[in-house]
């Protein structure tokens, strides 16, 4: 049987979604619901003084209003992992007292019959502040900026090697320059939304998240009830590029409201909520400095960012991580600073660091390479950076300079002029840019099950989820090729708190983290069949090893006679069985210092880990020595665009994308990952841009209508080709992530074929019309 891993099959969600057939956390239909609004401060920061409820309390059809002075009170979380549930403001649990650290922050939400009773009633709540001098406008607060410690998940923020500064006076060529990017929302298609519902002590909860086990485990803390009482579904998620990675206060307001009011509660966020209470990309100030000798070759590279994050959390936009190892040279100095403002805090947005901190490192090295009259690309090449310099360590899979060859070769970099606004199209100027794209390839423990049916089906079950990308697509090619089944005959149950634990959907590591277990996992039912049938005097198998028997589609057989053997069914049917299981962890992670930690005694984990002893996948899988090795995934981009000099108009007219990912498990899911990321890069380069009010800090552009992204019309060419070598190293599957490394390098690819075109080089983004025919 051909297997099908990397084949452009059709997602096997596809249907239920075109039909509406797929229900999202805000669809389930839930008996007796009730609708809650939520309503937020109208002030940057102060107090409560009062809220008048009483109007409201009158009005047709409403249950309830919930405020600080009556709500449930919650408990701190311990932990800040998004994987075991990270609250997303760690310091303002929601409705805890009556500070106000925010324009936007949650204050009541009104539970009413209807939503309709529920909004018109929260218009009602008349809500009194103690109003105070509050933190507003990034530059104008800059110089408070402190340095962090650490970012998330304990990243390095403040890195060296060498002596930068001692480099760069000596350069013979330099660069220092200061790129700017404003505040990005996320703006998934789905809203966030929470469905809340309590049978006694039993807590029911229908959320739009990234991390359906980490909602779990955020509850089981914060409500203070026993895990074993939470159920989370998560089954279809619309997008959540990292605004739902982190749990918001909605997904605890939610099951407040639900306690209190006695009745299941839906809490939807509005857009303009969204834009307020739900996360962002942080504002970004970097100042880059390259130094390098006459032929190119970099001797120095400082990149200092400052972003911002709130009063109630921290949150570092780790830009220049990329920078540390993205090109050979001896002397690098990356710092991070931070400067606190009374604003909605900030959180993982694709590709959170590499995505802003590409853009400024790729314009620098623009700017390099026509200072030294030097193509950008051979550039990159005399700056190739064979090993990981900063961590010492190989990498575990890089073809990058292929990446480079073919981009240029498909966006045609021959017809690139060296002198900027010297090409036309009519009367278009035509421009070429480049950049180097690049993430983190991750990878964490995670666990499954695996079931053979005895009409010949096969099921896995798995606690992550499926936020749009393709994940049940992937996991059942993963599932089919190691079960021997066509992938017709495989279901891939995800997004269901009661599975067996899986990873976060962030940090692009789904794949990498759930597809060894799901294969191993399969790849144990198969086992257990096997010697099911070594062991049965009735089986044509009787007496022979495992290692001389293979299976493939849907039967098992002699390696080297296969039509000495039997199917599936034949061997459960003849058995009794209606089904077989096997269970699957892999403890590896590609972040984690020290041996991975067991889990709980006598837990369905524990369970999973003392079955996986004997599971022959996982053993080796495990025993593979990763240490000596660094994880990423890179690519190139490659950009033509045509300006026009008059009105300053910019049309993006071709991108090529060359990426090196590892092996590609879907190339129809995997070409809509890339291109997504491309027209993410597309919106920051050109059109997307938070705007908030300088004298009452409270977000301006609070919807599509205002806040621009981009549309059909906006969309170029794109051709996505992949270098497709299974990383040896990362995973037996070979894939490493590639939701995120789209977005990276665009951005910069995008600024330099605008700067190729006109010779106008603008630094800060957005890269609107204005700035080009100022």
């Amino acid at each position: 049987m051909n297997p099908s891993i990397g084949k452009p099959i059709d997602r096997v969600d596809g249907k239920l979604k075109v039909t509406g057939a797929a229900t999202y956390a805000a669809e389930f239909p839930i008996k007796n619901l009730a609708y809650g609004v939520s309503i937020t401060s109208t002030i940057t920061k102060g107090r409560i003084k009062n809220i008048d409820t009483r109007q409201a309390q009158k009005m047709p059809g409403v249950i309830g209003i919930m405020t600080s002075e009556n709500s449930m009170q919650l408990h701190y979380p311990a932990g800040s992992d998004p994987g075991n549930g990270k609250f997303a403001e760690k310091d303002l649990l929601p409705l805890q007292n009556d500070r106000i650290f925010y324009g936007g922050q949650h204050v009541a939400i009104v539970v009413a019959e209807t939503f309709e009773q529920a909004e018109q009633a929260a218009a009602l709540v008349k809500v009194e502040y103690d109003q105070q001098p509050a933190a507003i406008g990034f530059e104008k607060n800059i110089a408070s900026a402190y340095k962090p410690a650490s970012g998330l998940g304990g990243a390095e923020t403040q890195i060296k090697r060498g002596d930068a500064e001692m480099a760069l006076q000596t350069a013979a060529v330099k660069t220092d320059e200061t790129y700017t990017t404003p505040v990005y929302h996320h703006n998934a298609m789905e809203l966030h939304a929470t469905i809340a519902q309590w049978d006694g002590d039993k807590l029911t909860v229908y959320d739009a998240t990234q991390s359906v086990m980490g909602v779990k485990g955020l509850l089981t803390a914060t409500l203070g009830i026993p895990s074993e009482k939470v159920q989370v579904y998560a089954l279809y998620i619309g997008g959540g590029f990292g605004s739902k990675g982190f749990t918001w206060a909605n997904t605890l307001l939610a099951p407040m409201a639900a306690k209190q009011f006695d009745r299941p509660v839906k809490l939807v966020l509005s857009r303009q909520q969204v834009f307020s209470a739900a996360g962002r990309r942080t504002q970004t100030v970097q100042k880059i400095a390259l130094g390098a000798d006459q032929n190119g070759k970099l001797s120095a590279i400082k990149h200092a960012t400052t972003s911002e994050t709130s009063f109630v959390d921290e949150f570092v936009e780790t830009a220049g991580l990329a920078t540390s190892m993205l090109y050979s040279c001896s002397n690098v100095d990356v710092s991070h600073e931070l400067v606190r403002l009374n604003r909605g805090t900030p959180c993982p947005t694709r590709a959170p660091g590499e995505a802003p901190g590409t853009y400024a490192l790729e314009v620098a090295m623009d700017e390099l390479a026509y200072k030294l009259k030097i193509d950008p690309l051979q550039l990159r090449l005399i700056n190739y950076a064979d090993i990981e310099e900063q961590k010492k360590k190989q990498f575990s899979e890089k073809s990058l300079k292929e990446c480079y060859e073919r981009g240029a070769e498909a966006i045609g970099w021959t017809n690139r002029k060296a002198e900027p606004g010297t090409l036309k199209e009519g009367n278009y100027l035509v421009g070429y840019g480049m950049a180097t794209a690049t993430y983190p390839a991750n990878r964490s423990a995670s666990t499954a099950k695996a079931t053979l049916f005895a009409d010949g089906h096969a099921e896995i079950l798995c606690g992550t989820q499926d936020i749009g990308t393709g994940t049940y697509t992937v996991m059942t090619q993963v599932a089919a090729d190691a079960f021997a089944l066509p992938v017709e005959k495989v279901k891939v149950k995800l997004g269901d708190s009661s599975y067996p634990k899986g990873a976060q959907s962030g940090g692009s590591q789904v794949s990498a983290s759930v597809g060894p277990p799901i294969r191993a996992a399969a790849l144990g039912a198969i086992s257990k069949l096997i010697n099911l049938a070594i062991s049965d005097s009735a089986s044509p198998l009787h007496g022979y090893k495992e290692e001389d028997i293979t299976a493939d589609n849907g039967r098992i057989h002699l390696k080297n006679n296969p039509n000495n053997g039997e199917t599936y069914a034949q061997i459960l049917n003849r058995k009794g069985l209606e089904k077989l299981e096997a269970q699957a962890k892999t403890n590896v992670s590609t972040r984690q210092q020290g041996p991975p930690v067991p889990a709980p005694p006598g837990s369905p984990e524990a369970k999973a880990e003392e079955e996986s002893k004997n599971n022959k996948a996982v053993q080796e899988d495990e025993k593979t020595d990763r240490k000596d090795y660094a994880f990423h995934s890179f690519g190139a981009q490659f950009v033509k665009v045509l300006v026009d000099p008059d009105l300053g108009t910019v049309k993006v007219d071709k991108i090529v994308g060359v990426m090196d990912i590892g092996t590609v498990m879907n190339l129809k899911t995997a070409t809509n990952q890339i291109m997504g990321g491309m027209i993410f890069g597309i919106g920051m380069a050109l059109m997307e841009n938070t705007q908030y009010d300088p004298n009452n800090g409270r977000v301006v552009t609070r919807d599509l209508a205002q806040y621009l992204v981009p549309v059909h019309a906006d969309i170029p060419e794109i051709e996505v080709h992949f270098i497709n070598k299974p990383d040896p190293y990362i995973s037996p599957i070979g894939a490493r992530g590639i939701g995120e490394i789209g977005i990276t390098g665009i951005t910069a690819a995008i600024a330099n074929a605008i700067y190729n075109a006109t010779g106008k080089r603008v630094r800060d983004l957005p890269i609107t019309p204005d700035k080009l025919i100022a």
